[in-house]
C-alpha cells in the first residue's frame, strides 16, 4: 500500500465562510458539512477539513502545486478581490510574484490567518 495524505483539518472563526473563502479562490467546491467539518477537495483527493476553533488560531501554511493556467486564474480572483499578496513567506515582497525555480508562486492570508501559496514548480526542481 502506498501512503498519501487523505486530508487535514483547518482551524478556523467561521468554517464555513473559511472553507468557501478557499473553494472560491481555488475555483472548487465546498463540500457539505460532514460532522463539525465543511471539507474542500483538491483534485488530487486530499481534503481540507474546516472546524471551527474556540480559542486562538496558530497559522499553518498550505501550499498548492498548480498548472500555468491555474495560476493565472487564480492569481486573477486574488487580484479582483483587492487580497494582498506576496512574492515570499515572511510577506517580506509585498505585491510581487516569486520566479524560484524558473515556475511561479505567490502568498496570501485567509480570514483565519493561515498563509496560502499556490506554486507552478516545486521548490527545489531546478529551473
Amino acid at each position: 500500500m502506498s501512503i498519501e495524505l487523505n486530508h487535514t483539518i483547518v482551524a478556523a472563526r467561521d468554517r464555513k465562510a473559511s472553507a468557501q473563502f478557499l473553494a472560491d479562490i481555488l475555483g472548487l467546491e465546498a463540500g457539505p458539512e460532514y460532522g463539525p467539518f465543511i471539507p474542500v477537495e483538491i483534485p488530487n483527493g486530499v481534503t481540507l477539513d474546516y472546524m471551527e476553533s474556540g480559542g486562538p488560531i496558530t497559522p499553518q501554511h498550505y501550499a498548492f502545486l498548480v498548472s500555468e493556467d491555474e495560476f493565472d486564474a487564480i492569481f486573477g480572483r486574488i487580484e479582483e478581490r483587492g487580497l494582498a499578496y506576496w512574492a515570499d513567506p515572511y510577506h517580506h515582497r509585498a505585491g510581487e510574484i516569486n520566479t524560484n525555480d524558473g515556475g511561479r508562486g505567490v502568498y496570501w492570508e485567509d480570514p483565519n490567518g493561515h498563509n496560502l501559496e499556490i506554486l507552478t514548480r516545486p521548490y527545489g526542481s531546478g529551473g
